[in-house]
């Protein structure tokens, strides 16, 4: 598991995969996956053609971050515009990492969403991505999330907050340091951020903003028996049954979905701010159907693809629409984070995250 800490190091090994496709076109090595060797295969001749050409029938492949649904409706509406097939590998951010890295001698993805925007940012510092300045919509963009030379685009994001079990908790936390006192002891969970992109988002993002001193609050949740457990959906399945009491740092599109679907739960978001969580789409260097890359992002931006990112919950990447199924951004507090700061800082926090909470 290559996990978020090695996202860095992850983008450097896989540039050295983009200059050999680059140098010798399409490779025929073996493949991590059954569509691996396809995918390349079909690339060289995608490539040779994909700036002269329009989309026009084809595949892409796509590897995705969840939620699956939405994933799976912007395919399928993205496939019924342009005839365009998509095949998708879908997992967290961690996995995606990894899986990229297992096929750094022979890429396969034309197109990644993530769901940690440093992970975008350090895939551009390693000359990954490709850039699309002219991509339909870009300008309505929340310019905070996204690239201004088109390297990636956050068409959705989350904010993080605490998530509760409305059947334990009658009065939820309203700070993060909160969570720390004797009256939520052994009951809280945080995910694992070298498996949650947003997790780390969060960790990363207080840090930014409080320096070294932000540690003590990630050192009293160990103290006060916050667990460390999995990715985002491991961590809140505890809360849902009644195992734990609350998810800090919890997604909150996964909350609303939930609380929708009757489960017995809630969010806060803190009163002294949190971190929202854009979710980057970026088109990769290596990317064997350039063209049919271009016109996914176009559709991602598109209004109709738009209104699914709402629908699923999720904070719109464009700034003038609006989710009408729960708190946009506008009502959320937020921590005046340092993305710079975040990516560079990425690998040595996952890793002391983890020591600390193993």
């Amino acid at each position: 598991m290559l996990g978020m800490k090695t996202r860095k190091k992850s983008a450097m090994l896989l540039l050295s995969a983009v200059m050999s496709i680059s140098l010798f076109g399409c490779s025929t090595g073996n493949s991590t996956t059954g569509n691996a060797g396809q995918a390349a295969g079909e690339g060289s001749k995608a490539a040779a053609s994909a700036e002269t050409t329009k989309p026009a029938g084809g595949k892409l492949v796509l590897y995705s971050a969840g939620p699956q649904k939405l994933a799976d409706n912007i395919i399928n509406g993205f496939t019924a515009k342009t005839g365009i097939e998509v095949e998708m590998f879908q997992g967290t951010t961690g996995k995606i990492l990894a899986r990229m890295e297992a096929e750094k001698s022979n890429p396969v993805a034309d197109v990644v969403i993530l769901a940690s925007l440093p992970s975008a940012q350090a895939l551009k510092a390693d000359g990954l991505t490709l850039p699309y300045p002219d991509a339909e919509n870009a300008d309505k963009l929340n310019k905070e999330w996204s690239d201004a030379e088109g390297n990636y685009f956050s068409s959705s994001a989350s904010a993080l907050g605490i998530v509760y079990n409305t059947k334990l908790v009658s009065t939820p936390p309203t700070s993060w340091a909160e969570l720390a006192t004797p009256a939520w002891k052994d009951v809280v969970n945080i995910p694992d951020p070298t498996l949650s992109g947003s997790a780390l988002d969060f960790i990363t993002g207080y840090l930014s903003v409080n320096g070294d001193k932000g540690w003590d609050l990630l050192d009293s949740y160990k103290a006060n028996g916050v667990a460390m457990a999995g990715a985002n959906q491991e961590a809140l399945d505890p809360v849902i049954t009644g195992a734990k009491s609350i998810v800090a740092a919890g997604v909150d599109y996964m909350a609303y979905s939930s609380k929708a679907k009757g489960e017995p739960l809630d969010i806060v978001y803190p009163e002294e701010g949190t971190v929202i969580s854009p979710r980057p789409a970026a088109i990769l260097k290596s990317s064997s159907n350039v063209e049919n890359a271009k016109a996914f992002i176009d559709y991602l931006l598109s209004d109709e693809a738009q209104k699914l990112v709402a629908d699923a919950y999720l904070i719109p990447g464009r700034e003038d629409i609006e989710a009408t199924n729960r708190a946009n951004l506008k009502d959320i507090p937020q921590l005046k984070v340092d993305w710079n700061w975040m990516s560079e800082h990425g690998d040595e926090t996952a890793a002391r995250f983890s020591e600390t909470f193993k």
